[in-house]
């Protein structure tokens, strides 16, 4: 559940602080049982219901902060291995356990991120690293347990990769073909393709009046 934590001047609540879970877990489409986000706004939903960060790149992180990159430290509901943002495309389906989830849009990390480790700068590194995460859906619900195998039973190879995907987003912003790309990818959030189609609308006006 969220948390409450200093910043500066403020209060801010946020579930980024996760701990490790025994037993299992059922997943649902509205998300985790026990789970919560600080900000409804631009976190949780059935979009949004589970993130998940590969732990491939724990070594990455402990050679830059001098300290292990322990579970759970981007804040993610579930810390997986052999799976990566550059092998990973949107619309791509896994099942864990008794569920199946399908990925939505990469983890954009914000300030609360940096907050929780006292890295202010950590959004930034994490966007330049291109190892940010991402968001699952909740195709059929059901549970999921420590250990379980990570199954890709559809993978889809026309889609941009969840790296491609935050590249977009974050450093090729007025690339109108790498938008229309990503805004043709199934199972693309229904957040990022209202902001996207919102983006894409603005660069076709500009580029009409050149």
């Amino acid at each position: 559940m969220p948390t409450e934590w200093r910043y500066g001047s403020k209060t801010v609540k946020s579930g980024v602080l996760k701990l490790p879970v025994q037993g299992p877990v059922r997943a649902l489409r509205g998300g985790l049982p026990g789970d919560g986000q600080g900000d409804r706004v631009h976190h949780g939903g059935p979009d949004k219901a589970v993130c998940v960060y590969s732990h491939d790149h724990g070594g990455y992180w402990e050679s830059r902060w001098g300290k292990p990159c322990e579970y759970g430290a981007f804040g993610e509901n579930f810390s997986i291995a052999g799976f990566v943002e550059t092998d990973v495309h949107i619309g791509d389906i896994f099942r864990i356990g008794t569920a199946v989830f399908q990925v939505t849009q990469p983890r954009m990390p914000c300030y609360k991120l940096g907050m929780r480790h006292n890295r202010p700068k950590l959004p930034d590194e994490v966007l330049k690293s291109g190892y940010t995460g991402w968001y699952f859906r909740v195709l059929e619900e059901g549970e999921v347990r420590t250990g379980d195998r990570i199954e890709r039973i559809e993978k889809r190879n026309r889609n941009p990769t969840v790296a491609e995907a935050a590249e977009i987003d974050a450093f090729r912003r007025r690339d109108r073909d790498a938008l229309r790309r990503l805004l043709d990818a199934d199972g693309l959030s229904a957040d990022w393709k209202a902001a996207l189609s919102e983006r894409l609308a603005r660069l076709e006006e500009e580029s009409g009046h050149e």
